[in-house]
């Protein structure tokens, strides 16, 4: 049998790497040698750990759908605490994830000034955004932690999934921004910002939440 050692695996932009049969101790090591600043991300359930660096595409997308989201809570007068890519885990359900970025909207106040999160007795975060450009979301790690609303960005669509029972059900409406069509509007916005460029695009979705 051959053993490769972590900083041997290059793994280029746009691309993935899966290792199967990573016991929890594992995961936690590669986490420690990976380290906080990185350019990578991971997902980790039942065995399977999939690491993944994102391209410009998935990294454009992520920083503007997660400011239109910080717009909307803003004009909304909605406090709110964001997570970014934070390593989201449960040992007992042998799941973690990071997400493309998060946000604790109902639960903000149990999570200022939080530097670590335990999920034991931690809520998960509300929203959480996945881009999906290089691999596709791993629902059933979110599935596991409980996050009651994801949002897939995929091929310039956006599908919203909440979490009902066991299982994860794809709406037309937001949980937290139940009187907008999230849908259409997210769209609009980010192809707006390929066309006039990021700023105006802001801008104008400002102005379309304040007249709505």
């Amino acid at each position: 049998m051959v053993t490769l050692q972590l900083k041997q695996i290059r793994v280029p932009p746009g691309q993935r790497v899966l290792l199967e049969d990573i016991s929890w101790v594992e995961f936690e090591a590669i986490l420690n040698e990976l380290g906080e600043h990185r350019n990578s991300r991971v997902a980790y359930q039942q065995g399977t750990l999939e690491i993944m660096v994102p391209l410009p595409e998935h990294e454009r997308a992520k920083i503007i759908i997660g400011d239109l989201v910080k717009i909307l809570l803003d004009e909304l007068d909605l406090n709110w605490e964001s997570f970014g890519s934070t390593t989201f885990k449960r040992e007992d359900m042998t799941a973690g994830v990071e997400p493309d970025d998060c946000f604790y909207i109902q639960n903000y106040k149990l999570m200022i000034g939080r530097d670590r999160i335990n999920l034991t007795v931690d809520p998960p975060p509300d929203l959480a955004i996945e881009i999906d450009v290089t691999s596709k979301t791993k629902m059933s790690a979110y599935q596991a932690l409980r996050v009651p609303e994801i949002w897939r960005y995929e091929n310039g669509n956006l599908e919203i999934n909440l979490l009902q029972g066991e299982q994860y059900i794809k709406s037309q409406k937001s949980l937290t921004f139940t009187n907008f069509s999230v849908i259409e509007e997210i769209y609009q916005f980010v192809e707006m910002s390929r066309t006039i460029g990021t700023t105006p695009a802001l801008r104008k979705f400002r102005k379309w939440v304040r007249e709505s």
